[in-house]
């Protein structure tokens, strides 16, 4: 059942250029696959943009923490979603509201994880449907077609656009590899997926192509099952002897029959497993096109340029309910009426990077110099339906929402000596945002513009071969999102929501040991949080909040085949600095409180064994307590017209995952997550989020 909010036309439009020149590139490269490759040819590694590097080293050239979830770890944990592998990385916390993750629930270093003031990316890409006109949460890649994670903290993170004030996550997908590659899994709640991977390349390795498909389907935990096609085209080739030229296609549509709606607090300590909200579908996709040339000027001197397009739809249909009728009944009760919130997100831009090497003042330099721009805009579409005709009605709201950026950066790292380099950065990020009721005759628009201007420097001390020092102070903003900033189609006055965030640390390797140490604090002069409940505060300028803690993170190599790793985070100030108040003046949130979804302690353990061709691993997961209301409220309370509030207990969720390779070609998987079949809940919105429970996945991989 797909449904698009995205009018054909303006697709064909979108997609008819591009989708001619990669139809060509597909067929060259049916060619390449019939050509032996040239065993002796290293193989050109197609061009994408990554935020801490590929070559070893990168990662200590940066003044920030740093976390790269690699290939192998992503083989070993066999993650269900991006969510999901990114739940040992030190600062981050998840809020698994389903096992997809088809909606995003990721915060880092005390940003609630109902948030979005991390930047989200894919080969450097935006992947929030509206990092300024709307929500950013509605798409999130699907993890069969990622290579590897990368994650950066620090002043570094200010290259790469807004919304970094938690730092810049960038998914790396896979590199086309010669041949043919089946991958099947299948388990519990009787969920199968399937992936193809096919590539080729000419025997110069000069030009190449791969073409990446999965599919997959559940009946999902309580019944919120889903439906999901993920389609990634990449292909590229040799301009000359120093310029490469690469297109990646991708194509996602998902049908889930998920909702904001949970079960009842009776019903949770039951042990209902039931779907509370049967009839609600979130329905999604995303079409995007983005284009890599790359240029080695000199030795010293290399531009990139990246050009993308995208559009995301979300439609969300939702039944109505009769409110007295669930209270004496203990479950949501639903009318015959119901309302398709449907938006459609375009968005073009372009992204322009120089670096260069240089002596200035008789030291070696690195700089990256860099411009983007970048327009989006949304179609928010309201459509009041009935059960008779659940996909079509009478529009109630049908509103416009655009914004226009131009953000120029620059960074320079100085190379003081064979120890010490300090790095400096500045970003200007210029933005105009604007609203139009298509409804209204008269007085149907509103804009509004903003100016940031955001310096950062850091700096890097390697005290000995085994111990490096680590710092960085920049100022970070997230721009107040178009609902916001011109809610009423008045121009809020809004300021950006805007931090200066500090972090020190130490990291190194020694013998079988690594190591990571970082102290963090972010200093919110304005921070707007979404919450269970208050929900005037958004109107106005938010009041300060402060975020400091600590996060770690340890490998050891213990001998005999096994390895442990482990990370923690911990947040003993996560709160609010001044009493907020609404429009009218009242207080709305305490001095003092802390903010909604976030746990003073993370912690993440695993055990891993390697023996011959069998590899296994044995993973804790600890996530404390949360509020889930600015009141930090403990009793769970329901509502039937807003937001259920309350304390969500801690929780501890135990992972048995294993790998057996017969040869390079065949291996067999087997995943037990939640092995303890702990019940807990993970969210609370419109009712009760329960957590997973144990689920079991069998796979097979063969190549040839």
């Amino acid at each position: 059942m797909r449904h698009s909010a995205i009018p054909a036309a303006r697709a064909v439009n979108f997609l008819q250029k591009p989708l001619a020149i990669g139809i060509a590139m597909v067929l060259s490269g049916g060619v390449f696959m019939a050509l032996p490759a040239i065993a002796e040819t290293e193989t050109k590694v197609l061009p994408k943009v990554v935020v801490v590097g590929t070559e070893e080293g990168d990662a200590e050239r940066q003044p920030g923490a740093v976390a790269v979830v690699t290939e192998e770890e992503l083989r070993i944990r066999q993650p269900r979603s991006t969510e999901e592998a990114l739940r040992s990385v030190p600062g981050v916390v998840i809020k698994p509201e389903e096992e997809s993750a088809i909606v995003a629930n990721i915060g880092i270093r005390g940003l609630s994880s109902a948030d979005y003031k991390t930047l989200i990316l894919e080969d450097g890409v935006p992947i929030a449907p509206g990092l300024f006109v709307g929500n950013g949460r509605y798409y999130n890649p699907r993890i069969q077609r990622m290579e590897s994670i990368e994650v950066l903290k620090g002043a570094a993170s200010l290259r790469y656009g807004p919304s970094t004030i938690g730092g810049v996550i960038n998914y790396i997908t896979k590199q086309p590899e010669d041949g043919v590659q089946v991958e099947a899994r299948a388990g519990s709640f009787n969920s199968r997926e399937a992936t193809l991977e096919v590539g080729g390349s000419s025997p110069s390795q000069e030009a190449q192509f791969g073409a990446f498909i999965t599919h997959a389907s559940s009946d999902g935990f309580m019944d919120k099952g889903y439906d999901m096609t993920d389609v990634m085209i990449k292909t590229g080739m040799a301009l000359g002897d120093n310029q490469w030229l690469s297109l990646k296609y991708s194509d996602y549509e998902s049908d889930a029959n998920i909702s904001y709606r949970g079960i009842f607090l009776q019903a949770y300590k039951d042990g209902a497993d039931y779907n509370p909200a049967p009839d609600d579908y979130f329905i999604s996709g995303r079409r995007a096109l983005d284009l890599n040339h790359e240029w080695d000027i000199s030795a010293t001197a290399k531009l990139t340029t990246l050009v993308y397009g995208s559009e995301t739809y979300r439609d969300y249909w939702r039944y109505g309910t009769n409110n007295a009728a669930s209270v004496a009944a203990g479950r949501w009760v639903y009318t015959d009426s119901l309302n398709g919130n449907n938006r459609s997100f375009d968005r073009f831009g372009v992204d322009s990077r120089l670096k260069l090497q240089h002596q200035l003042f008789g030291i070696a330099n690195e700089a990256e110099i860099g411009v983007r721009a970048m327009n989006e805009s949304m179609d928010d579409v309201t459509v009041a339906a009935t059960r008779a005709t659940p996909r079509s009605g009478t529009i109630s709201k049908d509103a416009v929402e655009s914004a226009d950026s131009l953000a120029f950066y620059a960074q320079n790292r100085f190379v003081m000596s064979d120890r010490l380099a300090i790095t400096a950065g500045l970003r200007v990020e210029s933005y105009e945002q604007m609203s139009k009721n298509k409804r209204a005759a008269t007085d149907n628009k509103a804009d509004t513009s903003n100016t940031e201007v955001l310096p950062g420097l850091g700096a890097t001390y390697q005290i000995n071969p085994a111990l490096q020092a680590f710092a960085s102070v920049y100022k970070a903003f997230s721009p107040a999102l178009n609902s916001d900033a011109l809610n009423g189609l008045e121009d809020q006055q809004l300021d950006a929501e805007r931090s200066i965030n500090i972090e020190t640390g130490l990291r190194g390797a020694r013998d079988q040991l690594t190591y990571e140490l970082t102290f963090f604090r972010m200093d919110f002069d304005n921070q707007i949080i979404p919450a269970n409940s208050n929900s005037q505060f958004q109107r106005t300028n938010g009041g300060e909040t402060l975020h400091q803690g600590l996060e770690a993170a340890l490998g050891w190599e213990l001998g005999a085949g096994f390895t442990l790793t482990s990370s923690a985070t911990y947040i003993p100030d996560a709160e609010f600095a001044g009493a907020r108040r609404d429009a009218n003046g009242n207080v709305t949130t305490p001095d003092g409180n802390r903010v909604t979804y976030v746990p003073e302690w993370v912690t993440n353990l695993s055990l891993e064994y390697k023996t011959g061709k069998l590899r296994t691993a044995l993973s804790v997961h600890h996530t404390g307590e949360q509020y889930t209301d600015v009141l930090n409220t403990k009793p769970i309370t329901e509502s039937t017209s807003g937001f259920f509030t309350g304390q969500i207990d801690s929780y501890t969720l135990l992972d048995l995952n294993a790998v057996y390779e017969f040869s390079k070609d065949l291996s067999l998987s087997a995943s037990a997550k939640n092995l303890t079949d702990e019940r807990y809940i993970a969210s609370l919105r419109q009712g009760i989020y329960v957590g997973t429970e144990r689920s079991i996945d069998v796979g097979v991989r063969f190549k040839f």
